[in-house]
């Protein structure tokens, strides 16, 4: 079980939805808009893993091929997880934002994307579809709905697994939340602080924890095969 949950941490590290919620804090009344967001996200996050894992489940597939298909699925996953860990610790996602950074001082009256835009209008129920339009399945939640399959819990557990793992994957936007609802001043200081540390040492995290679990799947995917 312990993997789903690394994979919803994997997922969490979003830059819009760290962007979002950075833009969010800037506005007055951060906490109806967060809230609003959250509502937008949990809706499409929850239904489409509800219908995604339903779609897994209702398959009808023989044990000798999900035997051979699951340690296949696992290495894939692994390799997939390895070519992007060795992308973001190669260096060349900071060279491909320095060129956006360029382009955008190059550009200056382009101005913000739409959606931070309408972000800025601070209405809630702007931020309800926000959050819908901008929280879509990535590749880790993906992978971490297979692995909540995988567990073959019964109807209500799985969609109490699915649950708290959007409430994991969200965690950027339900911390300050929370935090802004009980320390509304004390909050915006501590995003600073830490947005400035994902700055500094995120894309270099990100990359050693995928490393670590696509090498995890690949020996467990092998060992699989070697058993079968």
């Amino acid at each position: 079980m312990g993997h789903v949950y690394f994979l919803a941490l994997l997922a969490s590290l979003n830059p819009t939805l760290l962007a979002a919620t950075t833009v969010l804090l800037l506005l007055e009344r951060p906490a109806r808009l967060m809230a609003g967001y959250l509502l937008g996200a949990y809706t499409v996050s929850f239904t489409l893993g509800v219908v995604i894992v339903s779609q897994m489940s209702n398959s009808s597939v023989t044990s000798t091929t999900e035997d051979t298909l699951s340690p296949a699925a696992d290495v894939a996953i692994g390799a997939i997880l390895l070519v992007v860990a060795f992308v973001l610790l190669s260096g060349r996602t900071e060279r491909l934002a320095e060129r956006r950074r360029a382009k955008k001082e190059a550009n200056p009256d382009k101005g913000p994307p739409r959606w931070q835009r309408e972000l800025s209008k601070g209405s809630p129920k702007i931020t309800f579809v926000i959050g819908v339009m901008l929280t879509l399945p990535g590749a880790s939640y993906l992978a971490g709905l297979v692995a909540i399959d995988r567990l073959d819990y019964s109807t209500g557990a799985t969609a109490l697994m699915i649950l708290s793992f959007n409430a994991v994957q969200l965690w950027l936007i339900e911390v300050p939340l929370i935090c802004f609802l009980v320390a509304p001043d004390w909050t915006p200081r501590a995003i600073g602080r830490a947005r400035s540390w994902m700055g500094a040492h995120g894309v270099s995290f990100a990359g050693r924890a995928l490393a670590g679990i696509g090498t995890l799947l690949i020996v467990k995917g092998v060992i699989e095969f070697a058993s079968t």
